[in-house]
């Protein structure tokens, strides 16, 4: 994979930014958001080392990813057909924004795979309840939209209301089951590649050509 290499920027620390050119002010601000673009992700603690070998592109160390393993132990909810052979798992924390740029990134793919969305408590308390609530609704996809709407807005997301105690047991199950893949940060996208069948793991936020390009799926058109 070529790498694109950033000029070298001048240190803060012998040229205050106001004193600066106008156009080195620009490239520093260009290059500070190129790496914010790829730090798009919410994390609770540093991603550890990737084990050597066999390890697939972007994924952490810890028990090896297995879409089978997700399906069998993991609780989501689905965006998309049910009868969609591709299938897409997203790990997720209710309280993290760049899930929810994702969320809506992984939108115009639906209708050539199926989303499971899982949610996890990574980042505070609040993301098991918001996590639960979501499992316990009669429509968790509009109630997705509703809370991620909100998550951009910075306003909180959604209020859980009854007991969500049993979803929140499944949370956890969830939480678990993403540490004991060794992810460190969310979002994580888990497939199978729809072209070659290969194993795909993305950590982070992406929009829409990006996450098709990364499944093997088809861009849509205006993306």
């Amino acid at each position: 994979m070529r790498q694109t290499r950033l000029p070298s920027l001048p240190s803060l620390s012998s040229a205050p930014l106001s004193s600066l050119p106008a156009g080195r002010r620009r490239l520093m601000a260009a290059a500070v958001a190129s790496l914010a673009l790829l730090a798009a992700g919410c994390k609770d603690s540093p991603k550890p080392a990737a084990a050597p070998g066999g390890t697939p592109q972007g994924a952490p160390s810890g028990q090896a990813v297995s879409v089978e393993t997700i399906a069998a132990e993991a609780k989501g909810f689905d965006v998309g057909s049910a009868m969609a052979v591709r299938q897409v798992y997203v790990f997720f924390d209710p309280q993290c924004p760049h899930c929810a740029a994702l969320w809506n990134a992984a939108k115009p793919l639906k209708a050539q795979a199926r989303f499971t969305w899982i949610p996890v408590g990574l980042l505070n308390p609040t993301s098991s309840v918001q996590g639960a609530a979501l499992l316990a609704a009669a429509d968790p996809v509009a109630l997705m939209d509703q809370h991620e709407a909100s998550i951009m807005a910075k306003q909180g997301g959604l209020v859980a209301q009854g007991n969500v105690d049993a979803q929140k047991a499944l949370v956890a199950t969830n939480t678990a089951l993403m540490n004991r893949f060794g992810f460190g940060s969310v979002p994580v996208v888990v497939a199978k590649h729809a072209v070659t069948g290969a194993l795909v793991v993305k950590e982070g936020a992406m929009p829409t050509p990006a996450l098709a390009n990364a499944l093997g799926l088809q861009v849509p058109a205006g993306n």
